[in-house]
C-alpha cells in the first residue's frame, strides 16, 4: 500500500508565505507524477499543480506565478512553496501521487489525508 503524509498547513496572514511537503512511503511501487490539489468549503476538489518525474510543471491559473511546486525524487518527496497568500488560498490541500506496482504498467491515484490552509485578510 501506498501511504501520503502531508505536513505544513497552518494559519498565515494574506501576503505571507506557506510551504507544503508530502512524503510517499510504500515498498514494491514505482511514483510517477504528482501534484497538489485544494478543496473549499462547499466546493469541489481542483487541481493546483502538478510536476512529472522529470520535473515538467503546471498550475491552475490563480497561482501561477505566486506557487512552485518541485519534488525530491530520492525521497519519493514533493512540496508547495505558496508564496503572496490570498484569502481566496484557504483550502484543505491534498497530496497526490500516480503509483504503479512494480510488477504492473499501470498507474492508480494516491491521496493524502489533507492539510489546512487558512489565509486570513
Amino acid at each position: 500500500q501506498v501511504q501520503l503524509v502531508e505536513f505544513g498547513g497552518g494559519l498565515v496572514q494574506a501576503g505571507e508565505s506557506l510551504r507544503l511537503s508530502c512524503a510517499v512511503s510504500g515498498s514494491g511501487f514505482s511514483i510517477g507524477d504528482m501534484g497538489w490539489y485544494r478543496q473549499a468549503p462547499g466546493k469541489q476538489r481542483d487541481l493546483v499543480a502538478t510536476i512529472t518525474t522529470g520535473g515538467s510543471t503546471n498550475y491552475a491559473d490563480s497561482v501561477k506565478g505566486r506557487f512552485a511546486i518541485s519534488r525530491d525524487n530520492a525521497k519519493n518527496t514533493v512540496y508547495l512553496q505558496m508564496n503572496s497568500l490570498k484569502p481566496d488560498d484557504t483550502a484543505v490541500y491534498y497530496c497526490n501521487a500516480k503509483a504503479r506496482r512494480l510488477e504492473r504498467v499501470t498507474y492508480f491515484n494516491s491521496w493524502g489525508q489533507g492539510t489546512q490552509v487558512t489565509v486570513s485578510s
